[in-house]
């Protein structure tokens, strides 16, 4: 792909765009289950945040009715359900009584925040969970053409970073929402309840505020959503670097990659940037617009005070004490209507995050397993393949192709690079379902039997000999996980791997590294081969198992290979035409269809292309007529056309 194209694709944009409310989907699929933590949550935080406006409430009330003696301290306190006989009348009582009602409201105070943030953090935990792996169990249930049209950094962006941010709201942003919420409500009531011509001034900013907070909401929705894509982008340059640094270094390519790396980095930091610009310009704003609801309320309060006569149109008195919880209160909600800015900024986050996640758990798979399908019954292993086509999109990639294969039998699938073999068998396995035709397997076919039943009733070796991080052990049993110990033994000794690995440093317990990089290409191979003769499938693919291997590691890979594809239905793809010169038969295609078939004598005496093919790995090129020269080129100058064209 270009540095161009790049900058400007988001891989989940068609599918971010199709999901409606993601939030509330959220809310209905996962929340409903752990609405018991949450609603602790929800109720510990307002008694809570009751409780903290406690404190300057007592202190306003200890200013007037015990140090200025400005009223009884029953007709200041608002604690109605306490009995009369239950409050002093002493001075030094009521202020001890304050002081008492002060400490015991932050004691308590501190347990309700305990009870608060478990419940949020048990809410959001649990929710991040049963995201995460449901979405990973989506994934990896579509079809690989899903896989071939996506990067593996946008991918891992979703897992990690959009799962991550949703945690992140529903524990910090819901904690604050409700915190917030009781606080504004609760010093509204109260500011009312102490003087409610005063508490209209304190107030008048709330429209004000409002009404910005709406338009920034509408202005960095948008932003936020380049940012996601931004950072999947950037992800996938950096984990395709990465994956590829040895080409890098062979190639001497470093200043190039650092170039594109460069590029994707400056386009998330410039949509960050103008998402950051916003945020920072909003914020400020927010908080001068609370401020001056402040300082009008602050002179007017303080000309009521100190002139000990109402301003202008205002009426009644307003005591010492009332000024200072008033002021205290003023200051406090200053703050939370100045944060509900930030939870907004965390919710469209989370929002353009949600649609992300659900865009990719709604990706339609085309392989449609029917829920009544029964599994696959194997018994002679026969294989027949029944006028099969197939394409991407509107780009036929096989054509017509019509062959039987009887139990036990092995059949080779050779031709030039492009001609449709690798995905002639992903259709067995059904990576892609055929779009005319059928597949099927003593007679059943695969698309009306069950996915897992068909996919452990074959093995595969491919030419890629992916490893995963852990032991050699874990390698070799993955598929297998209940094999014992003398099992695992045994199929590493038909896969000509047992020597090599008793003498790493751990044996079978040896790490082997990330992609299996501690260990040789030939090993490799030869630890999945062991991998598919713990299996002991009916049906056998290898997918030139011996490319990347030299010739002594072949001989070696290839006596293991006779001895696991003996009495079983067998599919080769080789380059290497000695590897498979004495199957069963042999199809030869070009462009996605069938132009040859015979044993390897039957084709050379044809002289047509596996005949040619041949004589290039004899190094008869000499020989050749000119007819193929010209078609290999053509085919090479179409490969790199392709390439280019997937580039850009």
């Amino acid at each position: 792909m270009s540095s161009a194209e790049w900058e400007d694709d988001d891989p989940f944009e068609e599918q971010r765009e199709e999901v409606e409310n993601p939030m509330r989907r959220l809310f209905a699929v996962y929340g409903r289950e752990y609405l018991p933590q949450v609603s602790v949550g929800v109720l510990a935080s307002i008694f809570a945040r009751l409780l903290d406006l406690l404190p300057p409430l007592m202190l306003g009330i200890a200013i007037d009715a015990v140090f200025y003696q400005d009223a009884l301290f029953r007709e200041q306190i608002p604690l109605v359900l306490l009995p009369d006989a239950w409050l002093p009348t002493e001075q030094a009582a009521q202020f001890w009584f304050t002081v008492s009602v002060i400490a015991g409201a932050f004691v308590l105070g501190a347990g309700f925040h305990w009870v608060r943030n478990w419940g949020f953090n048990a809410f959001a935990q649990h929710i991040q969970h049963d995201v995460r792996t449901d979405t990973y169990d989506k994934m990896q249930r579509l079809n690989m053409e899903f896989f071939s049209d996506k990067q593996t950094g946008e991918m891992m962006s979703i897992l990690s970073n959009d799962v991550n941010r949703l945690e992140r709201f529903l524990n910090d942003g819901m904690n604050s929402l409700f915190r917030l919420s009781v606080m504004v409500v609760g010093i509204g009531v109260l500011l009312v309840w102490i003087n409610w011509q005063l508490a209209l001034v304190a107030l008048l900013p709330v429209p004000i505020i409002a009404g910005f907070t709406y338009l920034f909401i509408k202005t960095i929705q948008p932003k936020y959503a380049e940012v996601r894509s931004s950072v999947g982008t950037m992800n996938s340059r950096l984990e395709n670097n990465l994956g590829g640094i040895q080409v890098i270094k062979s190639s001497n390519t470093e200043p190039y990659e650092s170039d594109r790396v460069d590029d994707v980095s400056m386009d998330y930091f410039d949509a960050n940037w103008d998402a950051i610009r916003t945020r920072i310009t909003f914020f400020p704003a927010l908080r001068v617009f609370a401020g001056i609801g402040f300082v009008i309320t602050f002179v007017i309060g303080g000309l009521w005070v100190f002139q000990e006569t109402p301003p202008g149109p205002f009426t009644g008195t307003l005591t010492v004490g009332n000024f200072v919880v008033f002021i205290l209160y003023t200051q406090r909600f200053i703050w939370p209507m100045a944060q509900f800015g930030q939870i907004i900024n965390m919710y469209q986050r989370a929002r353009a995050s949600s649609a992300r996640i659900f865009g990719l758990m709604d990706e339609p798979s085309r392989l449609a397993e029917d829920p009544n399908a029964e599994d696959l019954v194997v018994d002679d292993g026969a294989v027949a393949y029944d006028h099969v086509s197939f394409g991407y999109d509107d780009e036929t990639i096989v054509s017509d192709i019509d062959f039987e294969v009887e139990g036990g039998e092995t059949l080779a699938l050779v031709g030039p690079t492009g001609a449709g073999k690798s995905t002639v068998l992903k259709l067995l396995l059904r990576m892609y379902d055929v779009d005319e035709g059928a597949i099927r397997i003593d007679g059943q076919d695969v698309r009306d039997v069950t996915l897992t039943s068909l996919r452990r009733s074959i093995g595969y070796v491919g030419q890629s000999s992916y490893l995963f991080y852990g032991t050699v052990r874990e390698n070799i049993t993955y598929g297998t996980f209940d094999a014992t110990d003398e099992e695992v033994r045994e199929a590493a000794r038909a896969a000509e791997a047992h020597e090599f690995i008793e003498n790493l440093p751990d044996g079978y317990d040896t790490m082997v590294g990330e992609r299996g990089v501690k260990l040789s290409g030939g090993q490799r191979q030869r630890v999945t081969i062991a991998r598919a003769v713990l299996k002991d499938p009916d049906v056998l693919v290898l997918d030139e198992a011996t490319s990347d291997v030299d010739t002594e590691t072949e001989m070696l890979i290839q006596r293991s290979l006779d001895r696991l594809t003996a009495d079983r239905t067998t599919f080769a793809i080789a380059h290497r035409l000695s590897t498979i010169k004495d199957a069963d038969a042999i199809l030869v295609l070009e462009d996605g269809e069938v132009v040859e078939r015979g044993t390897h004598e039957e084709l050379l005496d044809d002289d047509g292309l596996y005949a040619h093919l041949w004589g290039v790995q004899a190094g008869e090129i000499d020989e050749l007529p000119q007819e193929f020269i010209d078609r290999a080129q053509e085919r090479t100058a179409q490969l790199i056309e392709d390439a280019e064209g997937d580039d850009d």
